[in-house]
């Protein structure tokens, strides 16, 4: 497995996509209710495969992820071949995950208490699982907003 399962919750909302894709192997619904009970070793690794089709086709369209603490924000941009980031650290008791600090942040990205860095660097590994293990982190995909906002400020 490339990836994780996903979650029973994340199967439940993709009801529609796993009964087509088992029914792309000639697996209908009297079938799988059979190799569940029988061979749930097999059903275990159509899972499991699924999950990686789905992971994939998620990864490959990602552009952003951002992760955010009390005092700090990662955000990257993944491009193809490399992976940017602009990290922000906020030096005073301020709480980045409540509404009202992260206003603060967006209304003084240049306040002398607020440190940003900037960095890129070619993917170690494959490119969707780079960005997977930041999801399995922490992070959240994005649209990249708040990295294209910080990212004109500072160049």
């Amino acid at each position: 497995m490339k990836y994780r399962q996903l979650t029973k919750e994340q199967f439940e909302s993709l009801h529609q996509e796993f009964a087509r894709f088992l029914a792309s192997q000639s697996i209908d619904v009297n079938e799988w209710n059979q190799i569940k009970k029988e061979k749930p070793h097999v059903a275990e690794e159509e899972m499991n495969v699924f999950s990686d089709v789905v992971w994939d086709d998620v990864l490959q369209k990602t552009n952003y992820v951002e992760h955010f603490s009390k005092t700090s924000a990662n955000l990257f941009k993944c491009d193809k071949d490399e992976i940017h980031r602009i990290a922000i650290k906020v030096t005073w008791d301020i709480n980045l995950l409540e509404q009202k600090g992260f206003e603060w942040l967006m209304q003084n990205p240049m306040d002398n208490s607020v440190e940003i860095f900037r960095g890129s660097k070619p993917y170690n590994t494959e490119r969707n699982i780079e960005i997977f293990d930041l999801i399995e982190k922490g992070s959240s995909i994005s649209k990249g907003e708040i990295f294209e906002y910080f990212n004109q400020l500072i160049s």
